[in-house]
């Protein structure tokens, strides 16, 4: 049996997910539960949407708290008071020159099951995280991303 795939997150990552399992196996599990009822009570099984689609969500909601388990159970989380303000690393807040729109931008280094790019928080595993890890203050770094290639200065490195 492969080995599981370790998840490196933060404290506040894993919060996050746990507020969100709790959330699904409390609120929306009844929620689904008394959709199902009401379907049922429609009759016929074979025409009844409602069912189908009640079920749909229950087998979504089902498999997104396996994986939220998973996800948990295997979660390595990065200590704060441990990160170091002179290297790039998860949880760290890295201020980067852009070069390519020349701009100064802010990426929090974050674990795959915690990115949210819309809030600047990248995964360590994409391709502009794993090219800052590591790095220090002053580096240049090139990212191979689809649009071709990034080049960022770091500028600064401090935690949150």
């Amino acid at each position: 049996m492969s080995e599981a795939k370790k998840y490196v997150m933060t404290y506040e990552g894993v919060k996050k997910l746990e507020e969100e399992l709790e959330y699904l196996k409390t609120i929306k599990r009844k929620e689904i539960t008394e959709k199902i009822k009401v379907a049922l009570s429609f009759g016929d099984l074979s025409e009844n949407s409602e069912y189908d689609e009640a079920k749909n969500d229950q087998a979504f909601v089902e498999g997104r708290i396996v994986q939220l388990e998973t996800m948990l159970k295997n979660a390595t989380v990065v200590d704060s008071s441990e990160i170091r303000n002179d290297v790039v690393n998860v949880g760290a807040i890295v201020k980067v020159k852009d070069f390519e729109f020349d701009e100064e931008v802010e990426f929090v280094i974050v674990g795959s099951a915690e990115s949210d790019p819309l809030e600047n928080k990248i995964s360590n595993e994409s391709p502009v995280g794993s090219a800052l890890i590591g790095k220090k203050v002053g580096d240049i770094v090139e990212a191979q991303v689809p649009d071709g290639v990034s080049r960022y200065e770091i500028l600064d490195i401090r935690t949150q």
